[in-house]
């Protein structure tokens, strides 16, 4: 029997010469996500493509001009955007302590209109997924956050944000694996490294895994 396809929008933009951005849609959205990450798994296999990375909902795909065109690879990814995806398996889950003690908790339970009991309890409820790793080495876009928690970054990022420092902004939460500028709101900390620069990947977190956050006494 054929593959079975389902419907999917795929909108395949020039980056330049070698590389395209493949979007399959802008929400925050798990199913999205999968998607993905399974169109970059199916592409990473192709001789013509060098590189290829998800997003949220889109993948970028570095590609050989050598060998395929713009139009051929934008056609070969809306056939395989087309195929219905595996079943999504699990990611690893990684258990995370914070200390919720953040610099932010009390501003984020103020603007929320929260306690700061509420606030951590909401933060610390979900699974969260990893939709991507990127920004800085070992940074993982975690989501979707509570609703109720949900706040725009900080009018004026901080030059230096300790390692370590969990936050918020939007409608995700993230951990700074290091020390680095940040606009995000920080509302705790933990031990756990995310950045092992002597393993391979480098990256504690991978797209698909899931963060369970639970609490520390400080």
């Amino acid at each position: 029997m054929p593959p079975q396809r389902s419907r999917v929008r795929v909108r395949v933009y020039p980056l330049g010469d070698t590389a395209v951005l493949a979007e399959l849609g802008t929400r925050l959205d798990t199913a999205l996500n999968t998607r993905a990450i399974a169109l970059a798994a199916a592409l990473q296999k192709r001789r013509d493509v060098r590189r290829a990375v998800a997003g949220h909902g889109a993948v970028t795909v570095q590609f050989d001009p050598d060998q395929i065109t713009h139009d051929a690879l934008a056609a070969a990814i809306r056939r395989l955007a087309g195929k219905r995806p595996p079943v999504d398996e699990p990611g690893r889950l990684h258990r995370i302590p914070v200390v919720y003690d953040g610099p932010d908790l009390e501003a984020v339970a103020q603007r929320t209109g929260l306690s700061i009991e509420r606030v951590v309890e909401l933060h610390g409820r979900p699974i969260y997924r990893v939709f991507l790793v990127g920004f800085v080495p070992g940074w993982a876009y975690l989501g979707p956050l509570a609703e109720e928690l949900i706040l725009p970054r900080r009018a004026t990022p901080r030059t230096q944000v300790p390692a370590g420092s969990v936050a918020i902004a939007g409608p995700e939460t993230g951990i700074y694996p290091l020390a680095s500028p940040g606009g995000w709101h920080l509302i705790g900390r933990t031990s756990v490294k995310l950045f092992l620069p002597d393993s391979d990947p480098p990256s504690l977190l991978r797209a698909g895994d899931r963060v369970k956050f639970f609490p520390l006494a400080g």
